[in-house]
């Protein structure tokens, strides 16, 4: 009997195999066809076992009968494993697809919560909005001058609230326009807005554009800080839905325009229009509105005092605005780019008074201690002398070479102690240091009148007569500056010729003690040595001290104390501070002041001080110290007392000049300025 040949699937699969192992065993004990085609019989138990290996005898025929089915079942659908391969590829993508839909839900669940609890703990972290209307806010301080106009600022200048609805329909429309367009409809945030700036930025790859609506910038401004966390947004967020619920458009939009930053200081629209245009913010025009509204973008940038032409541009395209959400007419907004109105606020104030200002600010902190209400300073300071001072300097200046490391101070003061103006350097935004109160410089022969009036005082006349000769102190051996000696001279010609080694002998006569005591009581607080030197000028003063110390001697005696503040008024409590002069006695007789006056004004009709004559009757003295280190003029006319110095930081010597030049020649120039109407009319 031939042996039968089993046909097996081939398989590519371990599955494949296992199917075909099944199905090739199957055959050998039910019988399978031959390769020639002969009838299948039946093989005996023993046979059958041996051959297949299989205990196929002692398994009853319903196992068989399963197994045929399953594998007939796989075969009827196509046989030889083919279609069970096919059906394993055909599907290996949907078990992982279902592990990585499962592991998104997942996730999304978990991050919808963390989302949920931060939320919640961030709504825990935000301030108090429920009275956004009155929050504290710091004190800014307005400086007003003389005859009442403000002339500098310090800190935030908040102006008056005004509601929203009392402001021009131009200036709402310019803002809505220009920074918010769909401020009437949305609730807070703009998704439109949002998405066109990520465009925007996307196509630029920068950051060009935000999406930020009203009201998210007063949630950023008004409540949190400049940051840019994630943090910081989600609170602005937050913050922003609270707002929306919480009140009105109007009332958002109220808040709004009397906090947001206008530049030069200016918080608040009313603030703003007075600082750039002098006016309330009630009767803005449709340019200066227009302008107002651009300066939010940049306050800085667009400050149409800095920058006038960018500043124009941002307004033109801010008309532009207006005109492209349908809220003006071009007709309109052609006519005001037409004509705009001029800058006319305190924006436009010179930066030559900011060493009077910086100087009344240290004192009004002083007098009032920190207040965080506004505050209005009144200050002494005459706006036309003022801008005369700064002239006369920068003018005397430009015909100087080499002098662009020599500084100027220059102070004028009334009979009272007033300080009328003051020139703290040459530039000040290049050096904010104040010479006129912070620097200590040797006064030299500007220290003269008084040891000459402790002379007169203890009973010398201008005409006694003192010597002017050779002399020695403990190995000190003064000189006069041209080295000569003039033999016996009166104490007027001494003091009119700056003679040093006749001061230094009236001074040893009468003592330094005397000197020194009147000089304290005449307001000099700088260290005074007892030395023979202190009758040449060698102690330090202020250019401040020295000229209220002379301002006494223009008065009649009475010693003064230097004051640029007359009053202090806050909105809420009103006058906080308000200047009394204090009632001091004459440091001399009447008779040896007017003497001391006589001899001072001798100095300037033939004395050093030639320089500083002017039209009218004027006293003074100059003054150099050693090797021309410092420079002086200090004196008096009409109501007015001036001090002039002329030096270098750096304390090191001038090319030659001394007190009787460049200082007297500054000195002289303002006084002609100051008194030019007075001269003119023959008073």
């Amino acid at each position: 009997m031939a042996r039968t040949k089993t046909v097996k699937p081939k398989a590519d699969s371990k599955a494949d195999k296992a199917v075909a192992a099944k199905a090739s065993s199957k055959g050998r004990v039910k019988g399978t066809a031959t390769k020639s085609g002969t009838s299948p019989k039946t093989s005996s138990p023993t046979k059958n076992k041996s051959k297949s290996g299989a205990k196929s005898h002692a398994k009853p025929s319903g196992g068989a009968t399963k197994r045929k089915s399953v594998t007939g079942g796989r075969r009827a659908r196509g046989g030889g494993g083919g279609p069970a391969r096919r059906a394993t590829r055909g599907g290996w993508w949907k078990r992982p697809l279902k592990a990585v839909l499962r592991l998104g839900i997942l996730a999304g669940i978990w991050i919808t919560g963390g989302l949920m609890v931060l939320l919640a703990y961030e709504a825990t972290q935000l301030p108090d909005i429920s009275n956004i209307a009155s929050m504290a806010r710091p004190g800014g301080v307005r400086l007003i001058s003389a005859d009442g106009r403000e002339f500098a600022s310090h800190g935030a200048q908040h102006g008056r609230p005004i509601d929203a609805g009392d402001l021009p329909k131009d200036l709402i429309d310019a803002l809505l326009a220009t920074e918010d367009r769909r401020f009437n409809s949305h609730f807070g945030v703009d998704p439109i807005s949002i998405a066109r700036a990520m465009v925007v930025n996307l196509r630029a790859g920068s950051i060009r554009q935000g999406g930020s609506t009203l009201t998210q910038q007063l949630a950023k401004n008004l409540f949190l800080s400049p940051d840019r966390s994630l943090e910081r947004k989600l609170q602005e967020l937050l913050l922003a839905f609270w707002l929306e619920a919480s009140f009105s458009k109007q009332q958002i939009l109220t808040v709004y325009l009397n906090r947001v930053y206008f530049g030069a200081g200016a918080y608040g629209v009313d603030a703003a229009a007075r600082k750039y245009f002098g006016k309330p913010a009630e009767k803005l025009g449709l340019y200066e509105s227009a302008l107002l509204a651009g300066l939010l973008k940049a306050p800085t940038r667009y400050n149409p005092v800095a920058n006038p032409k960018l500043s124009a541009k941002r307004t033109r395209q801010v008309l532009l605005n207006m005109v492209d959400a349908e809220l003006l007419s071009q007709s309109r907004a052609d006519a005001a780019s037409a004509m705009p109105p001029a800058i006319r606020g305190t924006a436009t104030v010179s930066r030559g008074h900011r060493y009077f200002a910086d100087w009344v600010l240290d004192r009004a902190a002083d007098y009032t201690g920190p207040l965080n209400d506004d505050r209005d300073v009144r200050t002494t300071m005459d706006r036309r002398l003022q801008g005369l001072a700064e002239a006369a300097v920068k003018t005397e200046f430009a015909a100087l070479k080499g002098s662009a490391r020599t500084e100027a101070a220059v102070v004028v003061m009334g009979h009272d102690g007033a300080v009328l103006a003051m020139v703290g350097g040459r530039n000040h935004a290049a050096s904010q240091f104040n010479r006129a109160t912070q620097a200590l410089r040797q006064p030299g022969s500007a220290f003269k009148p008084f040891v000459y009036l402790a002379a007169l005082a203890s009973g010398y006349t201008p005409d006694s007569v003192i010597d002017d000769a050779p002399l020695e102190i403990s190995g000190w051996k003064p000189r006069n500056f041209d080295g000569r000696f003039r033999g016996p001279v009166t104490l007027r010609e001494a003091l009119a010729a700056s003679l040093n080694v006749a001061t230094v002998r009236l001074s040893e006569t009468v003592g330094r003690r005397g000197t020194i005591r009147l000089a304290r009581q005449l307001g000099m607080t700088a260290a005074l040595r007892d030395r023979p030197s202190l009758a040449l000028g060698a102690g330090e003063v202020t250019v401040l001290e020295l000229t209220g110390a002379y301002a006494a001697l223009a008065n009649g005696g009475t010693p003064v104390e230097p004051f640029g503040i007359t009053e202090v008024r806050t909105a809420q409590s009103g006058t906080a501070y308000r200047h009394r002069r204090a009632s001091l006695p004459p440091v001399a007789d009447a008779v040896a002041v007017a003497a001391l006056d006589d001899m001072l004004k001798e100095v300037i009709r033939s004395g050093t001080g030639k320089r500083a004559r002017i039209e009218l009757s004027a006293a003074g003295k100059t003054g150099t110290s050693q090797d021309h280190r410092d420079a002086w003029f200090v004196g008096y006319a009409g109501d007015l007392v001036v001090g002039v110095w002329v030096g270098r930081d750096d304390a090191r010597p001038m090319k030659e000049v001394t007190g009787g030049g460049l200082p007297a020649q500054i000195w002289a120039r303002f006084m002609r300025g100051a008194f030019e109407k007075k001269v003119a009319g023959g008073g």
